[in-house]
């Protein structure tokens, strides 16, 4: 098995709509930290499992300096932008970790 690990780091503003009382919805942004990790059985014709340049179009470039709230099709939590990133990838993207803050982090794995 192959694998692979690249790091990404977004700035971005979201709101979250929740059913109690938060400043989370209030629009904020983050300094986000996102982890993905990829494998794969096989290498793709170039020798690799994934290009790292398309783990960054498809993510930083789409989410970077955004209103998260409109480049989501769901509540833009940190558990569903892990998810949402996995989807981007594929289904060789077996684990994102994504970090809003020092000390909070949610994760989505396959």
């Amino acid at each position: 098995m192959y694998r692979i690990h690249k790091r990404l780091e977004i700035s971005a503003a979201h709101r979250l709509d929740l059913n109690y009382e938060s400043k989370c919805s209030r629009i904020h942004g983050h300094n986000w930290m996102i982890d993905v990790y990829m494998q794969s059985e096989k290498l793709d014709e170039n020798g690799m499992v994934c290009d790292f340049t398309l783990i960054k179009q498809r993510v930083k470039d789409r989410l970077d300096h955004r209103f998260l709230n409109e480049v989501l099709d769901v509540n833009p939590t940190a558990e569903n932008i892990a998810k949402w990133i996995a989807d981007q990838l594929g289904e060789k993207c077996y684990l994102v970790r994504v970090k809003e803050s020092e000390g909070n982090t949610a994760e989505y794995e396959r």
